[in-house]
């Protein structure tokens, strides 16, 4: 690739952040996402940025990680003018109930020392069926959480064996059943289909007590063999074979029936709610280009078309904040051209569809030939994914920009 030796050098994180935040749209909706890096146990297939209390040391610990958080809150907060009203939180991990209930408590009242929040905001924390209880959700409740999302992935004892999970098969449904009587109106499980072992039957069995917990909101992944993993390791030598696509889609279509025919409905090709309030509002934030600020270790944000990264490992991040910088790894500005692909990217997920403004003429055109062809349902506005349209997304978007 030719290089031009006259165009200027990207800026800087340090310059770009503060560009970014200084004149920001107040009137759009922004966000803080909270890392949680921390888990008890490494799943085989996970590549997140997570670690355990082994492979930590004594580098870093949850009290060292709340400490810098607050330094980052504060920073965002001083940064970002004219100061934004915080309409969504979403603390992630990792294993956010390994914080326990004083620790999750105490994050919220950090980031409502450094932000106003909205009086419909919606406040949700991740969490491992295995470090919940009763007093656990009775407590966030009282704190001010509004949403739970539990990962459950599957109800087949030998599914979570291979994926490496800790948690009983009963405990997730349990878990979801405890944060209802606490007062949650919004409660999601996730689900991963596709683990190599797994059979039709076994999916079933998981949508069976998805439905039993009486949850309004289910997310649901195909397993990805991420490189690195423990998993990736296990398939390349042989000991199980990979994800079948064929497979998938088979389980994606079983599991669209099933919570289709239970009064869920999907508004996100990988999530479905009973009806709109039980959407996750957060995640819509990703999908419509929103505000919003990553809050620790390896963390990603975006404010008004800039783009930045944390560094990952907890005691640099840390130390990044102690020494006064932002513990940004690096920052990219996204250009005219970027911002359209990547809005075609997102919105053509969403059941709202994909905006027929947003398109010049040749994408238009290309969007009425995937009409033609099944993949897409045709609306006064948009373009919106058929059912046989989501088994092949990201194909479907790659047709609408390039033919």
């Amino acid at each position: 690739m030719k290089v031009d030796s006259e165009a200027p050098a990207p800026e800087p994180a340090h310059e770009l952040i503060p560009k970014a935040c200084a004149d920001v749209d107040a009137e759009v909706p922004f966000g803080l996402y909270l890392h949680v890096p921390f888990c008890a146990t490494r799943c085989g297939y996970c590549d997140f940025n997570t670690y355990t209390a082994g492979e930590l040391g004594s580098s870093s610990s949850p009290e060292s990680w709340q400490d810098a958080v607050a330094v980052e809150l504060e920073a965002a907060a001083r940064l970002l003018r004219p100061s934004r009203r915080v309409s969504t939180i979403f603390v992630g991990g990792g294993t956010p109930s390994l914080l326990g209930a004083d620790g999750l408590t105490r994050l919220l009242d950090t980031v409502r020392a450094n932000f106003d929040l909205a009086d419909d905001a919606e406040v949700t924390t991740e969490a491992n069926p295995e470090s919940t209880s009763p007093e656990f959700f009775a407590r966030l409740r009282e704190a001010g959480y509004t949403r739970i999302s539990l990962g459950m992935q599957s109800a087949a004892q030998h599914v979570l064996r291979i994926l490496d999970r800790v948690h009983t098969p009963g405990r997730a449904v349990a878990a979801a059943r405890e944060a209802r009587a606490a007062g949650f109106d919004h409660v999601n499980l996730d689900l991963i289909y596709g683990t190599p072992g797994e059979a039709d039957a076994d999916l079933h069995g998981s949508v069976d007590a998805v439905l039993s917990a009486g949850v309004d909101h289910v997310s649901a992944y195909a397993l990805i063999v991420e490189d690195g993993t423990a998993l990736a390791r296990r398939i390349r030598r042989g000991e199980m074979p990979a994800p079948d696509d064929d497979v998938l889609a088979d389980r994606y279509q079983i599991l669209d029936d099933r919570l289709s025919a239970n009064g869920f409905g999907w508004y996100e090709v990988s999530n479905w709610a009973l009806d709109e309030a039980g959407a996750c509002r957060h995640n819509l934030a990703y999908w419509q280009s929103h505000d919003w600020w990553g809050i620790g270790p390896g963390a990603h944000s975006h404010v008004n078309g800039v783009r930045w990264w944390n560094v990952k490992h907890p005691a640099r991040y840390a130390k990044t904040l102690g020494d006064g910088a932002l513990p940004a790894a690096s920052a990219e500005e996204l250009g005219a051209e970027d911002r359209h692909v990547e809005e075609v990217m997102l919105t053509t997920r969403l059941r709202s569809g994909l905006p027929r403004r947003i398109l010049d003429d040749a994408e238009r055109a290309n969007a009425e030939k995937l009409c033609a062809d099944g993949l897409f349902e045709s609306t006064e506005t948009a373009y919106v994914l058929s059912d046989s349209g989501r088994l092949l997304a990201d194909g479907v978007i790659r047709r609408v920009l390039w033919g």
